[in-house]
């Protein structure tokens, strides 16, 4: 069994698929509005200024539409592993340019950086969504349901726990 298999990673997984799908659901029908989420094994953090109505129905119809086997509401194009893949591109782009030039004066080489930094996100792109579908988000529920969905005290932006069981 590969580690993406083990249960509590899968279980994440799943979650990090219910809650970009919810985050999609709900983005339409506040547009504008700031998101963000965090999943867990056993369920996932939204942060938004939205109705609890809002996030409780959102979750449940997302859930529904994951069930139906609707796999693109588990990418999403404010996830994290987006960032992590443009980030890592350029980094290893700038690192492999510099390296190419050791013995040239920094200020010589940073156009070439910038420059292979530039084309590395643009290749990069469609690799973020790729790492969602196949290594960070799982669209296949499975027996996942959805015990419920509480707020949490306090802060400037509520804060909501979508609570999951199964996965």
């Amino acid at each position: 069994m590969g580690l993406l298999e083990w249960s509590p990673v899968r279980r994440i997984r799943r979650n990090h698929a219910l809650e970009h799908a919810t985050v999609h659901l709900l983005s339409q029908r506040f547009p504008g509005q700031p998101m963000a989420g965090r999943s867990t094994p056993s369920g996932f953090y939204l942060y938004g200024n939205v109705p609890m109505e809002a996030v409780v129905a959102a979750a449940h119809e997302a859930l529904e539409r994951l069930h139906r086997g609707e796999r693109h509401w588990a990418i999403h194009p404010g996830c994290g592993t987006n960032y992590v893949a443009s980030g890592t591109t350029a980094g290893l782009a700038a690192f492999l340019t510099l390296g190419l030039f050791p013995h040239r004066r920094r200020p010589e080489v940073l156009p070439l950086v910038i420059l292979a930094t530039v084309f590395a996100l643009i290749a990069a792109q469609p690799l973020g969504p790729w790492l969602q579908d196949r290594v960070t988000t799982l669209a296949d529920p499975g027996d996942m349901e959805i015990v419920g969905v509480r707020a949490l005290p306090g802060g400037f932006v509520r804060t909501y726990f979508v609570e999951t069981r199964g996965g």
